[in-house]
């Protein structure tokens, strides 16, 4: 990225012009609910938008990244879940436009991988008061993502979650769901190479992580967005009771705190083989199967942080 504005001017163009584009999923969770109220707080920020898009059917999502891309803004808002926020990363990586968030899905793992507000207010306060960082963009293969690939349990969960439990519960929807689907789903067998070292592991669960949190909850507080690293962990093992008992565990007491104290692979780049091979969850999308190569690309992605956050 270093054709680009400094990110210093770019956050000073931010600040001067203004130049805004919004594309609101209206279809996430809380989108619909707050579409207006997002634009009524954006303009009392004092943007006037280049343009305001509804996105009501998501299959139309691009095409509304396009438009909005189109009109040139110097900040493209993007309110959804980490499905939206994971398409519109792949749109803008690398190029003259930082990414700004309206954290309105149900877990919101990119959001707070930036350490940004989650209540609207505060979040849209970010693009007037905040900076343009640049931060990780992984790949898995030659798909790009913002947070998480994940294999195993979570990909039929993540199948099988009633749109309706989500609304109305949110985050415990996943748990909850994941309580059906376990006592029938199998282990697999998964190898991990890394730097030449291939790490084998029999589990029900494996994620490969860009970003710090997965299902709202922090993975370990030293994995960052922006340090040039994935991450691979396993939940529980090849036994059901421990992948619930330890998933538990780590959602009530975040006791994975450091990449030293818990079940980490660490590296800039892995290949991952699974015995059977497995479908892979992208930040949301089963579209890839192991074996699959995935590698983080340093500083790939512009967005709007708030001041304090840490830019490596």
């Amino acid at each position: 990225m270093s054709d680009l504005r400094s990110k210093a001017d770019h956050t000073a163009a931010i600040r001067r012009d203004r130049r805004m584009a919004v594309v609101v999923n209206t279809r996430s969770r809380r989108g619909r609910r707050h579409y207006f109220e997002a634009l009524d707080l954006i303009h009392q920020q004092g943007f006037e938008p280049l343009g305001e898009f509804s996105v009501v059917n998501p299959k139309r999502l691009r095409d509304h990244l396009d438009k909005a891309l189109a009109l040139e803004p110097d900040v493209l808002v993007v309110g959804g879940g980490d499905g939206t926020l994971s398409s519109a990363v792949r749109h803008i990586a690398h190029r003259d436009v930082a990414l700004g968030v309206l954290p309105l899905g149900t877990t919101n793992n990119f959001a707070r991988s930036l350490g940004l507000p989650l209540d609207l207010p505060g979040a849209i306060r970010v693009f007037s008061e905040g900076k343009v960082a640049d931060i990780d963009l992984g790949m898995a293969d030659d798909r790009p993502f913002a947070n998480l690939a994940s294999f195993g349990v979570s990909v039929e969960v993540a199948g099988t979650v009633k749109p309706w439990l989500k609304r109305l519960l949110g985050r415990p929807a996943y748990p909850l769901t994941a309580l059906r689907v376990l006592p029938g789903h199998q282990p697999f067998r998964a190898y991990i190479t890394v730097d030449g070292r291939r790490h084998e592991l029999l589990t029900h669960q494996l994620n490969i992580a860009n970003g710090r949190f997965h299902g709202g909850w922090q993975v370990a507080k030293d994995i960052s967005i922006d340090n040039g690293q994935l991450v691979a962990y396993q939940l529980g093992s090849g036994k059901r009771l421990r992948l619930l008992l330890e998933t538990l565990a780590r959602a009530t007491t975040g006791r994975w705190r450091s990449l030293a104290g818990g079940p980490f692979v660490v590296g800039r780049e892995m290949l991952l083989e699974t015995d059977p091979p497995m479908a892979a969850d992208v930040d949301g999308e089963v579209r890839l199967r192991t074996p699959i190569r995935l590698r983080v690309v340093p500083n790939g992605v512009r967005v709007m942080v708030p001041e304090d956050f840490v830019d490596t």
